[in-house]
């Protein structure tokens, strides 16, 4: 019966204490699920800003290399030993100016051999110039006298023909004139007969018109003026009349002398027509002995092509020994190397004494005013890049200073190791201060917005793919607002549609804030035991951006801190 009890009354307190921890943990469990009720009731504490209106300036930055635009490895055209090259790396170079000189003993030898060959050839073409002139001389003189000789009947023959043909010409002519004369003779007496009847019915018309104008003046409806018009009219042409019938008498005489003058110049053709055709027979006769003298003439140079083949022949050999002369030449002028182009030495990879052939550099030059700067930007970047667009550039190894570029060049290819467009900026470099290969920072903008609606970035969410922001009322009420975003930066999104400018938006929340919830601004609660007045916005201290409170505090963590104080 003990050992019963004994065994028990443990069991008994085991039993006890496990139930008793049971209530305990149970009690817990619904103080803590009161305490998390509470906080689901509990507004939200949101820190706000006010949507403001700005010039969103979107820029782009990237690093990029600097490069010389003209970068030149000298190299002679010719192998050789250097005897002159004073220049180092670093030393500034003006175009033209001699850089490297080689060894040119060997290539002036053969200039002064191959131009004492030109003299010897010019010497023989000049001996058979000289022997074969008399001999052409005589035939050409003998020629050229047959052919003038030929030339002048030939002239003389055309002078035959155009003086019979001038003559002729001028006789038909002057039977054609007398002929015409006396035809206007006849014309002039027609006509001098018609003047008269014209001025005779001239006449009659003026005395009938007189006669009217009389009457009307003894009825007194004209002046005495018109009276005196009309009887100066019948004698003007009473005139008329006079100097016709005087012209028909003129003309009588003129018909007669032009009948005369037409058969004497008639004569004169006949004339002029026999004499010629004897002139021109003449004339073809001294012609064609003429021709016969320049055939027998021309006959005697039948020797003379193998003369001209001769001196062709040395005329090819002095071209030839001028064509190798000047190659010569070429060779020893390119033992001297010039600087293409101004800039700065580079590189030297060779020294006097070295022996240089077309393969190797010698030196290395590069223009470096202006300079270039390549930068890699994304496709989206590229797009918004254009040619003239001005951008700044900073060097890590000149601090400080700030340069303004201008792109040059977009490439319309995208890099297939970067998966990047190369665009390239242009740089005045006057004082030769960046050296290719520094490498640049650079800042361009892409997109500037004027006057637009901003937010910070995080005041814009998502919800099933659709931007919305968390706008608070007046009364401390918060409410789910779509809007459309546009351009960014780094510090805020342009809205488009949805947001008027200062209206109040959350940027940072302790929990999720839902459509129509009550929030808490800055940790102060609205509404009924609040600071502020019920339905007026709390105080500007209390609307204060996320960026507002302790220094090194983080948006969520003073929410948070200021939630814990109240």
């Amino acid at each position: 019966m003990k050992r019963w009890i004994l065994v028990l009354i443990p069991l008994l307190f085991l039993g006890g204490l496990i139930t008793w921890r049971l209530q305990t943990k149970k009690a817990a469990a619904a103080v803590g699920s009161q305490q998390r009720d509470a906080r689901r009731r509990a507004p939200a504490t949101v820190s706000v800003v006010p949507a403001e209106v700005r010039d969103l300036v979107k820029r782009f930055e990237s690093i990029g290399t600097a490069e010389a635009p003209l970068n030149t490895r000298l190299s002679p055209e010719v192998s050789g030993r250097i005897t002159f090259l004073q220049v180092q790396e670093g030393d500034r170079v003006r175009r033209g100016q001699v850089l490297v000189r080689l060894d040119a003993s060997e290539l002036q030898a053969q200039v002064a051999q191959r131009r004492a060959a030109l003299a010897e050839e010019r010497h023989r073409l000049a001996q058979a110039q000289i022997s074969q002139a008399p001999t052409d001389a005589s035939v050409a003189t003998d020629v050229q006298q047959k052919e003038a000789e030929l030339a002048s009947a030939e002239a003389h023959y055309r002078q035959a023909v155009q003086n019979y043909e001038a003559q002729l010409g001028a006789a038909q002519a002057s039977v054609t004139e007398m002929q015409g004369r006396v035809e206007g003779a006849a014309a002039t007496i027609a006509n001098a007969e018609a003047a008269i009847r014209s001025a005779q019915a001239n006449l009659d018309n003026a005395l009938a018109q007189q006669k009217r104008v009389e009457e009307l003046y003894q009825q007194g409806y004209i002046a005495a003026q018109d009276l005196d018009d009309a009887r100066a009219a019948v004698s003007v042409q009473r005139a008329a009349l006079d100097a016709a019938r005087s012209q028909q008498k003129s003309a009588a005489a003129a018909h007669a002398a032009a009948l005369a003058q037409q058969r004497a110049a008639e004569q004169q053709a006949e004339v002029v027509k026999t004499k010629g055709k004897a002139d021109i027979e003449a004339a073809r006769a001294e012609v064609a002995r003429a021709k016969a003298a320049l055939q027998y003439a021309r006959a005697n140079r039948a020797r003379k092509p193998a003369y001209r083949a001769n001196l062709a022949a040395l005329q090819a050999a002095v071209d030839a020994a001028q064509a190798s002369l000047e190659t010569a030449e070429t060779l020893l002028s390119r033992t001297v190397v010039r600087s293409p182009i101004d800039g700065f030495v580079t590189a030297r990879h060779m020294d006097p004494g070295a022996v240089a052939s077309p393969n190797q550099p010698v030196l290395e030059v590069q223009a470096i005013d202006p300079v270039w700067v390549t930068v890699p930007v994304p496709e989206e970047v590229q797009q918004q890049v254009r040619v003239g667009t001005t951008a700044t550039v900073t060097f890590d190894a000149l601090p400080g200073r700030r340069f303004t570029a201008r792109v040059e060049q977009v490439s319309a290819a995208v890099d297939v190791t970067t998966r990047q467009f190369p665009v390239r900026l242009v740089l005045a470099n006057p004082k030769g201060e960046i050296k290719p290969g520094m490498f640049a920072r650079v800042s361009m903008i892409t997109q500037q917005v004027r006057g637009a609606v901003v937010v910070p970035q995080e005041a814009v969410q998502e919800r099933d793919g659709s931007p919305f922001v968390v706008v608070v009322d007046e009364n401390q009420v918060a409410h789910h607002r779509p809007v459309s975003v546009g351009a960014s930066d780094s510090s805020g999104v342009v809205i488009t549609r949805g947001l008027q400018p200062g209206e109040q938006v959350v940027v940072v929340s302790a929990m999720p804030v839902q459509d129509g919830q009550e929030v808490r601004v800055g940790g102060r609660r609205a509404g009924a035991g609040s600071d502020a007045p019920s339905g007026r916005a709390a105080a500007p201290a209390e609307r204060r951006p996320a960026s507002s409170g302790p220094p090194g505090a983080s948006g969520p963590e003073r929410a948070t801190k200021d939630g814990e104080r109240r």
